[in-house]
């Protein structure tokens, strides 16, 4: 068998996903993510009379435990099936790509299991994100300065 035949084969197997609807999908879940933070946020500043940046905060430390203690308990990936990228997008992701790669490995102990994989799937996204401040930064500060 050839590379063209391999292709043909594989091709004729392969799942064939909707994009459109997958991304009208992912726009409304990722806005109803975002709403639900800004919900979220105005409960805490309303009710329990917290800054805005406090209540920022909070929020944020929220949706981590819960995109930790989802994908702990065994269903984000159920929930991101249905959802599509819309919860992989917000914080919620990152804390996902955290707590699976440390629950995969958990068997190996604290220290070569969990510590050593932890970091596995988000180091790179860290790695880039510090990068790119950095430079987006020094691209600001050589245009308009330190305001």
């Amino acid at each position: 068998m050839n590379k063209t035949q391999y292709e043909v084969i594989a091709n004729r197997h392969k799942a064939v996903e909707n994009k459109f609807s997958n991304s009208i999908i992912s726009f409304f879940s990722g806005g109803l993510v975002g709403l639900l933070g800004e919900g979220i946020i105005e409960i805490l500043c309303n009710y329990y009379s917290y800054a805005r940046d406090d209540a920022s905060t909070i929020m944020i430390v929220f949706f981590i435990f819960i995109g930790s203690f989802f994908t702990a308990l065994g269903f984000f990936d159920n929930l991101v099936s249905i959802f599509k990228c819309g919860l992989l997008i917000p914080i919620t992701g990152f804390a996902h790509s955290m707590t699976s790669s440390a629950m995969d490995y958990r068997k190996e102990g604290l220290i070569y299991g969990i510590g050593s994989n932890m970091f596995k799937l988000a180091g790179n996204v860290i790695l880039y994100g510090i990068i790119s401040a950095w430079f987006f930064g020094t691209i600001r500060y050589l245009i308009g300065g330190l305001t």
